[in-house]
C-alpha cells in the first residue's frame, strides 16, 4: 500500500542533513566496566545522520549527505569510510574552514542495562554547516530529504537546514524530520521547541520518542499530549506519517488516513542501551520506500533496532538479507508475532 507519494525519476532516494562524528567504543574484550577503567577502544564513524545514511544505503537506497567535517585526519577517516560505501554521494560534504573539529563520542558500557556517552563538542564542525553549503540543484535530485534535530541546535547550521527545507518544498521533495534530541549545544527548552516546531510544521514524516515530541510541542499546546493527540496535531499541519517511540516498550505509527499500528522490541542480549534509533530509522525508511505495509515497516525497524543494541558499533548496520535472517530466526524462536501487538 502506498502511504506517501515520493516523486519519481530522481537521481537520489534520500539526502540526509546533519551530524558526522567519530565514536570510540570499548573493545568487546574489555567487557562491561566504567569508562575510567577502559584501556582499549574501537574507532567507528558515528552520528545519527551518517549512521542512518549508511543503513538505508545498505538496504539499497541511493543517498547523499550534506554535512560539514573537520579539515584533519579524523575528517579524512570519515570521508574515506563513506566513499567506500556503495551509492553514498559525498560531493556535498565540505570541510570546516575555521579550525572546527569533528565531534568525539566515548561510550561507557557498565552492563547490559547501563550505558552512557561522553561527548566532546566544543568548536564543532557539524554545526558550522552554512547556508552557502545548501544547493538547490542538488536538493532537487532527491525524492526526500531527512533533517536531524541536532543540526538545529546552533547557527549557522539551523539556517542552513531551514534553507534546505525551503528548497525541498520548492522542488517537490518530501521532508522527513528525525527529531533526534541531544541535550548538548541547546541553551533551553523554549529554544528547542521553537526550532523543532518550525521544522515539524513543514515535515511530511516525523520520527521521534515521546519525550522528543513533548519538547517539540511544548510551546504550542496547553498540556502534554498522548500519541493520538500528537498525531492529530501534526496531521492538521503537513504530516502524513508519525512514528512515536517508547524505548523498551516499543513504538507506534500513525497514518493520516486514520490507521495506527504498534510494535514491540525483538528480544536480544544488549551490548549497549543506544544506537537502536539509527537502525530503526534506516529500516523503517527503507521499508517505506520499498512500498511495504506500515506494520511491516515497523517490524523491520524494531528488528534492526534490536540488532544495533546488541552490536558494539552504531555504524555496523545490516543489509536487507541480514535483517530478514534475524527476523526469521527470531520468529522461529519466539513465535510469528513476537514483536507485534499493542503497547502496554
Amino acid at each position: 500500500m502506498k502511504y506517501i507519494d515520493f516523486p519519481k525519476d530522481r537521481d537520489l532516494d534520500l539526502i540526509l542533513i546533519g551530524r558526522v562524528a567519530v565514536d570510540f567504543n570499548p573493545s568487546p574484550e574489555e567487557g562491561f566496566k566504567p569508562l575510567s577503567q577502559v584501556v582499549k577502544f574501537e574507532r567507528y564513524i558515528g552520528g545519527s545522520t551518517v549512521n542512518t545514511a549508511i543503513g538505508v544505503n545498505r538496504h539499497g537506497l541511493k543517498v547523499g549527505l550534506i554535512a560539514k567535517i573537520s579539515d584533519d585526519q579524523l575528517g579524512d577517516f570519515c570521508l574515506d569510510y563513506l566513499n567506500n560505501e556503495k551509492n553514498i554521494d559525498t560531493s556535498h560534504i565540505s570541510r570546516a574552514k575555521n579550525g572546527e573539529k569533528i565531534g568525539l563520542t566515548f561510550t561507557e558500557m557498565k552492563s547490559e542495562n547501563e550505558s552512557s556517552i561522553l561527548m566532546y563538542r566544543n568548536m564543532i564542525a557539524d554545526l558550522a554547516l552554512d547556508v552557502d553549503d545548501i544547493d538547490y540543484d542538488y536538493i532537487k535530485k532527491a525524492k526526500a530529504i531527512l533533517v536531524s534535530g541536532t543540526a538545529l541546535a546552533e547557527s549557522p547550521s539551523r539556517e542552513a537546514v531551514l534553507k534546505a527545507i525551503s528548497f525541498a518544498k520548492r522542488a517537490g521533495c518530501k521532508v522527513i524530520f528525525d527529531i533526534d534530541f541531544r541535550n548538548y549545544n541547546w541553551k533551553n527548552k523554549d529554544e528547542i521547541s521553537i526550532y523543532y516546531s518550525i521544522v515539524a510544521r513543514q515535515s511530511d514524516i516525523i520520527m521521534g520518542s515521546r519525550e522528543e515530541f513533548d519538547l517539540t510541542e511544548k510551546l504550542i499546546v496547553d498540556k502534554s499530549l498522548n500519541d493520538e493527540e500528537s498525531a492529530k496535531l501534526w496531521f492538521e499541519e503537513n504530516a502524513e506519517i508519525l512514528v512515536i517511540k517508547h524505548g523498551k516498550r516499543g513504538s507506534n505509527a500513525y497514518v493520516k488516513n486514520g490507521e495506527s499500528y504498534s510494535i514491540k522490541p525483538f528480544p536480544i542480549k544488549a551490548r549497549k542501551g543506544f544506537g537502536g534509533g539509527d537502525g530503526y530509522a534506516s529500516a523503517f525508511l527503507y521499508s517505506l520506500f520499498d512500498g511495504k505495509e506500515i506494520i511491516e515497516c515497523l517490524e523491520y525497524a524494531s528488528a534492526e533496532a534490536s540488532m544495533m543494541i546488541r552490536s558494539n558499533s552504531s555504524s555496523d548496520l545490516p543489509n536487507t538479507e541480514e535483517l530478514e535472517e534475524f527476523i526469521r530466526e527470531s520468529k522461529k524462536e519466539y513465535g510469528e508475532f513476537v514483536a507485534r501487538g499493542d503497547l502496554k
